[in-house]
């Protein structure tokens, strides 16, 4: 007779470390990833269920940064009262699939998931966001960019529980835009995504700068050559930044059923141009 396979439920992060560290065990956030992916065939491994630790889910500002709980929900993101540098975000979680699918995925999970076409991950990387990961040995930060190594690759190590993001502090004056291209509006993989993130100083001029493009590599690229052309510039000048071919060079778009690679580069730049509009507007 064939046993079917654990489900366990910590109240405490200290317990669900303990019980990582025992043996073989699958955490489980929302679930919105894993159980598709088990269509056609049997789950074959015990299941960690994170959603009773209290201290996983919820989002808190401090002086110095903002941390949104791995277990946080993006209808929780839609609804908390953030600051304009969060609006990409927003914008990003109201393209997570359907209202159902918004309700129960998780933040950590969609990291944790990897998916190229993962649309948080563009913002998280725009947004300078670091990964809090934890595990019997301790905590360590990472940031985003040394996390998401590939399609389906992190570098969560053995027996490590994302627990976390934690976002730096930007002024009042910090502003950000998401933008997605599909076949239709919405609940669809994007041909490409990008999110833009400008903070200015007391001059208007933008003082930092973070642009990162989804679904156009094995994991979302930051493209740095664009951030450094855009620090001095006059927000109500952003529109008149001209995107070039160097400024993409980080991503590696590939050719699929939805789109060429060409065609991939050249809505990305613009959507780039547009979002550069919208911000100096």
């Amino acid at each position: 007779m064939m046993l079917s396979p654990r489900f366990e439920q910590p109240a405490t992060v200290a317990e669900a470390l303990h019980r990582l560290a025992l043996g073989t065990i699958q955490p489980l956030a929302g679930g919105t990833d894993l159980f598709p992916g088990l269509v056609g065939r049997t789950l074959d491994t015990a299941l960690l269920d994170l959603s009773r630790i209290a201290a996983l889910r919820g989002i808190r500002g401090a002086s110095s940064g903002w941390w949104f709980g791995a277990t946080t929900t993006w209808t929780d993101v839609l609804r908390a009262e953030l600051p304009p540098v969060f609006d990409a975000l927003k914008q990003a979680a109201r393209e997570i699939g359907g209202a159902q699918i918004q309700n129960t995925a998780t933040l950590g999970g969609n990291l944790c998931n990897a998916s190229p076409a993962a649309d948080g991950t563009p913002v998280w990387l725009a947004l300078d966001a670091q990964v809090v990961l934890q595990s019997p040995r301790g905590e360590r930060r990472l940031p985003l960019s040394e996390f998401v190594l590939g399609n389906r690759r992190t570098a969560l190590a053995p027996n490590e529980l994302l627990t976390g993001l934690w976002v730096p502090e930007h002024s009042a004056a910090a502003r950000s835009v998401f933008a997605k291209l599909g076949g239709r509006r919405y609940l669809v993989i994007s041909i490409t995504m990008l999110a833009l993130v400008i903070d200015v100083d007391d001059a208007g001029r933008v003082c930092e700068a973070g642009a990162a493009v989804g679904s156009c590599a094995p994991c979302a690229k930051r493209l740095p050559e664009l951030e450094a052309r855009l620090i001095g510039v006059a927000r109500t000048d952003l529109s008149r930044i001209g995107v070039t071919p160097a400024d993409l060079a980080p991503l590696q778009p590939i050719a699929d059923i939805r789109a060429s690679a060409a065609y991939r580069l050249d809505a990305t730049a613009t959507l780039l141009q547009r979002a550069l509009q919208e911000l100096a507007s």
